[in-house]
């Protein structure tokens, strides 16, 4: 009864922070591991993670975080907005993974990033959709196409240190930021906007 009550209390305190949050807000630390650098292929990538939280897949409290963010989403009527929420979940989820992997969480690490880039995916045709409706969505395009750069670098950070089995699966996932640049390089190409360049060969 008292677990029940503990998970009620937490939920409420969960639920009640989605409804007061009026913006989508990128929390950015001032560490360097944040910064648009990559250590690993001397890339820079013009795009910062947000903070993904202190409260990680690991954690038994993860769970609520889960839910509260699907809850976020749907109740959520604005279209230009949820695709902001999906695109800052999936930066989060990365950066969470990022961090699980070097702990050598290698299974949640991977799980994780399975769902980044799921979000990543549903930002992109989203906003596709919205855009084919009428609404600028510029700024959005930009940021997706730039955010699909930080995820594949962050992939090709893991192919580095991963077992090889585990591998092939990561160059699968590069699948979904690869298709979220060309919707947004293609989509940025018809308003006759600057294209961020991709370093890669692809």
């Amino acid at each position: 009864m008292v677990f029940i009550s503990t998970l009620f209390v937490a939920f409420a305190i969960l639920f009640a922070s989605v409804l007061r949050t009026a913006s989508v807000r990128y929390n950015v630390s001032d560490g360097e591991n944040n910064q648009i650098t990559s250590s690993s292929d001397g890339i820079k990538i013009d795009y910062s993670l947000p903070f993904p939280g202190r409260v990680l897949p690991d954690n038994p409290l993860w769970f609520l975080k889960a839910l509260r963010d699907r809850i976020w989403i749907s109740v959520t009527t604005n279209s230009t907005r949820k695709v902001e929420l999906q695109l800052l979940f999936a930066d989060k989820r990365i950066g969470s993974a990022q961090i699980l992997v070097q702990k050598g969480k290698i299974q949640e690490g991977f799980s994780t990033l399975t769902k980044a880039e799921k979000y990543l995916e549903s930002a992109s045709l989203d906003e596709e959709s919205i855009r084919r409706r009428g609404t600028d969505t510029t700024e959005l395009l930009n940021r997706l196409t730039k955010a699909s750069l930080k995820h594949y670098q962050i992939m090709q950070e893991f192919l580095q240190i991963l077992p090889d089995d585990v591998k092939p699966l990561v160059i699968e996932m590069q699948e979904y930021p690869k298709k979220t640049y060309e919707r947004g390089r293609n989509g940025l190409l018809e308003k006759g906007e600057k294209v961020p360049e991709n370093p890669y060969e692809w």
